[in-house]
This record gives C-alpha cells, structure tokens and sequence, in this order.
C-alpha cells in the first residue's frame, strides 16, 4: 500500500468547497405530480361544480330578473329590483321577524338548552333509563318531517290530545294552532330535533376527564359551579358547533311548517321558507322568490359567521 507523495513547497491544500445545490425540479415534472394527485378528487369536484355550485350560480341570476313561472314569454334583467320590493313588502319583513322568533325559541334555547340538559341527567341515570330515554329522542328525531308534523298538529289541534289532557285536568283549552301557531311549531321543532343536539353533548361531556370534576367536587364546588366553570368552558367548541348546525337546519324548516299550520292563521307561522315559497311557486314570480332565498341565505352566512368566531377562540 503507497501513500500519497507529500505536497511539495509553495502548494497549499484548500478545503472541499460546498456541494453544488441539486437542480430545481423541472416545470413539466410539477405539473404532471400535482395532476396525478388531483386525479382521485376530480370526479368529486367535477360533480360539486355541475350539481351544486351551477345551480347556486344560476338562481343568483335568476334573482336579479322578473322571471315567472306562468304567463311571460320571456325574462328581463332587473338589477336590485326585487331586492327592493322585498324590503318594501310587510309580508316579508313580517316573516323574517318569526325566522328569528322560530331560530331562537327552537333552536337557540329549546333545542340546545334540553340536548345539553338531557345529556347531563343521561350520565348520572341507570343504563336502562338512558336506553329508553334515548330511544324515545332519537325516534322523534328520525321520523320523517311530514310524519312528524301531521303528529304535532294532531296533538296541538282543537280535538287534539293537549287540549283532551287540559279538560281531564279541568283547565282551560283554546285552539293552540290558531291562538298560538308560531310557539306550536317552535315545541315541535324542539321536539323533533332535540336528539342531535343530546348526542353532540352526551359525547363532549364524556370527553370530559373525571380527575378535574372529582377534584372540583372534593375542593367544595356544587353542582351548578361545576357546570358553570368547568362543564360548560371545556364543552364550549362543541356547544358552537351544536349551535351552527341547528341553526342552519332550522332556518331551512319547511315541511315541518307547512303541514301544522300552511304558515297560517294568515301569515302569522309564515317563516321565509314558507314565503318563498308562496312567492315562486303560488304567486308564480320565480324571480322574487329566488331573491327572498338568497336573502335566508344571507342570515344563515350571519349566524356561522358568530359560531364560526366563537369556534375559533380556544378555551
């Protein structure tokens, strides 16, 4: 084995420069990997864009015209028109106050108040209590809507099974679905939707470690404290997303409605689903009623704005 000659005088030994950066992918390369990735997805993305974002185009055009669905031979542009006659109109100012008034009784309290009250007492109770509890709120919840209604109305009607209870216990009956039609259709929907919300809570409260409430239980914390600063903050993401969905479902009640009381006596149920559809389909104007269901959709857009914000702050 030789070794290597000693460098001679005059010669000085340099150290190895860095490695040269490898060259950058090339451009076709890219573009045939993001493809290739993209290619699973496609079929999904192609049918979003043909069966729900071109209908959503095309009835936001279709709200910016006078179209109707009997007796015009053609439809015209009309701008901001029929934005401004539904902001001018009583029956649609009327009807966007009992949205609110049935959001907030049925949703925002009713649903979300009983789900989260329902889950709590389903913890402490015995297997077979929370077998039938359950059963009974989920099979309300998975009736279908029509079903559900006719069920309602006929246990709120003038003939119905409240008022037989109320004159059994000899006190006063009264034809709820006409003196009180707006809070009858709020107690239904509370009754048939209650199951989600008791789901979504009975599975947040089980998340919940029992080291932090024992220790809050051995320091001297009641009940109502332990809700209040412990349950309820380290629920508070599942409460926003509870309240979204709910939200969003029961701006979209339609069925429900119409079966009890047709948005009746008068206009007195008549919430902007219904109202629309009375302007399309019953009045014919395809074009003011599109208009009335981009405005819900608006009020929707409002109310995941809030939750989408109280989702984003962490607790």
């Amino acid at each position: 084995m030789t070794s290597a000659p000693p460098a001679g005088p005059g010669v000085v030994k340099t150290a190895p420069g860095p490695a040269a950066p490898p060259p950058p992918p090339g451009g076709r390369r890219d573009v045939r990997r993001a493809l290739t990735r993209a290619l699973p997805v496609s079929p999904a993305v192609v049918l979003l864009l043909l069966f729900l974002a071109g209908p959503i185009a095309y009835c936001a055009y279709i709200a910016f015209t006078d179209l109707q669905l009997t007796g015009q031979a053609e439809s015209s542009f009309i701008g901001f028109d029929n934005f401004k006659a539904a902001f001018k109109d009583d029956a649609f100012l009327n009807a966007v106050w009992l949205t609110l008034v049935f959001t907030v009784l049925s949703s925002l309290i009713g649903q979300n108040t009983l789900g989260l009250t329902l889950a709590v007492l389903m913890q402490r109770a015995s297997k077979p209590v929370r077998t039938v509890t359950g059963g009974i709120v989920i099979a309300a919840w998975v009736l279908p809507e029509v079903v559900a209604g006719f069920l309602l109305y006929a246990f709120f009607r003038r003939e119905g099974t409240l008022n037989a209870v109320l004159d059994w216990l000899h006190l006063p009956s009264q034809n709820w679905l006409f003196t009180l039609p707006i809070l009858a259709v709020s107690f239904a929907n509370v009754w048939r939707g209650t199951a989600f919300s008791m789901l979504v809570y009975s599975a947040a409260l089980n998340e919940i470690p029992k080291e932090i409430t024992e220790a809050a239980e051995v320091d001297g914390a009641g009940g109502w404290r332990r809700m209040w600063h412990i349950t309820l903050p380290m629920i508070r993401r599942s409460i926003g997303t509870n309240l979204m969905l709910n939200t969003l479902q029961t701006l979209s009640v339609f069925g429900l409605i119409w079966v009890m009381t047709r948005g009746g006596p008068g206009n007195r149920s008549q919430t902007l689903p219904l109202f629309m559809y009375e302007q399309a389909f019953q009045k014919s104007m395809i074009g003011y009623g599109t208009a009335v269901a981009l405005l819900l959709l608006v009020v929707g857009s409002l109310f995941s704005l809030v939750y989408m914000r109280l989702l984003r702050t962490e607790v």
